[in-house]
């Protein structure tokens, strides 16, 4: 368990000094240069991702039941598993509506995963993983519409093409996630 913590800390620590200190990261950047910050950056987010990987695993293998999951709750997180990833390709696919009108469409699928997950999951490795991300991207989207209302970004068109491309790339990878990956990777078949 101890590595699943240090793993949250590190990558949910670098990945929080917007919310938490932006004039500190501002100065830092300016200091060591753009370059020398994203190497510093993705070397934490990549050594905490390890950790949590691993230490999420060891966590599983004996891991403390907290409370008994209601019945269909798989199948709402699938349902929610679907919106989070097409949020997520909204945020890469350009002049699509759900960005347009969200703004960080990426923070919002973050948090409709870690809910998804919550609901679905019930042991102690779970709660501090998605229960963690939870918290970090309520924090973080919170943090990133006070920068947008004092910093407006600059408005973009909307078009149905992009947007419908962004809702079929996102149910293409629930697809291949909940039917093949997640029991690939993760070991868990959502679906049965």
């Amino acid at each position: 368990m101890t590595a699943l913590i240090l793993g949250l800390i590190l990558f949910l620590g670098v990945h929080s000094t917007r919310i938490i200190a932006e004039d500190w990261r501002s100065a830092r950047r300016a200091a060591i240069g753009e370059n020398a910050w994203k190497l510093g950056y993705t070397a934490i987010s990549l050594l905490g991702f390890a950790l949590i990987i691993w230490g999420f695993g060891q966590a599983r293998q004996d891991a403390l039941v907290l409370w008994a999951t209601p019945r269909g709750m798989n199948h709402l997180a699938a349902l929610l598993m679907l919106l989070s990833l097409v949020l997520l390709v909204a945020a890469y696919v350009p002049h699509n509506h759900l960005k347009a009108r969200l703004g960080h469409p990426m923070l919002l699928g973050v948090k409709v995963w870690a809910l998804a997950h919550l609901l679905a999951n019930n042991t102690l490795p779970e709660l501090l993983l998605f229960g963690g991300f939870l918290i970090w991207s309520v924090l973080c989207f919170r943090s990133a519409r006070q920068r947008d209302r004092l910093n407006p970004p600059a408005a973009i068109t909307p078009r149905i093409g992009a947007t419908l491309l962004t809702v079929l790339i996102g149910a293409a990878l629930w697809a291949l996630f909940a039917f093949w990956a997640h029991a690939l990777l993760i070991g868990v078949r959502p679906l049965g």
